[in-house]
């Protein structure tokens, strides 16, 4: 698992998603702190890991990168870490087009490509 405050290579995503799942690497980001926790076996553990560094729950959406994929293909927005009814986010996607524009902001700030 790896904190990214700042940029991580699209070579180093590579490596890590070869070493764990072959084609992707799970994340979480924080769209408030603008950090993710990458690289871990379950969003829930990369989450965790956020919370108790003092990030806040409605705060974190969790996704999977596709290192070897290109455009929207890159981002996956699907993760159980998602669902929270409390935010009108029913499903494991991101729905709020606003927050996937987020998210999509911090990956392209956070992953050189």
């Amino acid at each position: 698992m790896k904190v990214v405050e700042k940029k991580i290579s699209i070579l180093e995503i590579k490596r890590m998603a070869k070493r764990m799942f072959g084609i992707l690497v799970k994340a979480v980001i924080d769209v408030k702190k603008e950090i993710m926790v990458i690289n871990a076996e379950l969003h829930a553990d990369e989450e965790q890991y956020l919370l108790q560094r003092g990030s806040k729950q409605e705060d974190l959406w969790g996704i999977n990168l596709y290192p070897e994929k290109k455009g929207d293909d890159f981002i996956e927005f699907d993760s159980m870490i998602n669902l929270k009814p409390s935010q009108d986010n029913y499903s494991r996607g991101v729905d709020d087009p606003k927050i996937q524009k987020k998210i999509i902001q911090i990956i392209n700030k956070l992953v050189q490509r």
